[in-house]
């Protein structure tokens, strides 16, 4: 596959090489071959349609939609000092906003582009947890997939650690009213029910 071939070359391609590899190499292992066929042969393909298909590709490439995604995402808890730093760190590498609620349960919300957003989840979830998932995601697609269009769609300015009145033995269980306020200040306030399966107040 290449970027530089259109659905039509791309087939014709793959069916004469595997004519080639057919005839030539049957039952054999035949990486090498099919490299070197491919070497040789691949940019009478390309030139084939060239002109018509760098017409489609290139504006194939400008109409293709950016995403910008919200992740809404719980844990059973988040204690551990550097898991914190972790997140605010790759969150701020990747132009994300959002917050993060350490304590139990822990609930992180990061927004921005869907490629970063996905990276981040990526990341995050590597790290060793009791539990960890996605609650609820959002993903709006972006006309022109601009800086302004990214900025429009943020509920967040920053990516920051927010603490409710934390209270419990350990100083880790957080004022969910608290966070709902928080929410509703912010237009998510609907998530609290889908995080804590009750209405918030």
């Amino acid at each position: 596959r290449s970027s530089l071939l259109s659905r039509s070359q791309q087939i014709h391609l793959n069916s004469d090489l595997k004519t080639y590899l057919m005839q030539n190499c049957s039952g054999e292992p035949c990486v090498l071959s099919a490299r070197e066929w491919v070497k040789d042969h691949a940019a009478a393909y390309v030139d084939k349609e060239l002109s018509s298909s760098s017409v489609t590709t290139s504006n194939a490439v400008q109409s293709e939609d950016i995403m910008f995604t919200r992740l809404w995402i719980y844990s059973h808890h988040i204690y551990n000092k550097q898991k914190r730093k972790n997140i605010i760190d790759w969150a701020k590498e990747l132009s994300l906003s959002g917050f993060c609620m350490p304590g139990k349960p822990g609930v992180v919300c990061v927004e921005g582009l869907q490629s970063s957003c996905e990276e981040f989840w990526s990341r995050v979830r590597r790290l060793t947890w009791k539990r960890i998932l996605i609650r609820h995601r959002e993903d709006v697609s972006l006309e022109g997939g601009g800086h302004a269009e990214v900025q429009k769609q943020r509920k967040f300015s920053t990516l920051e650690e927010k603490c409710f009145d934390a209270h419990g033995a350990r100083g880790n269980h957080m004022d969910l009213g608290q966070l709902y306020r928080f929410l509703e200040e912010k237009g998510c306030a609907d998530i609290f029910q889908m995080y804590f399966g009750v209405e918030g107040h």
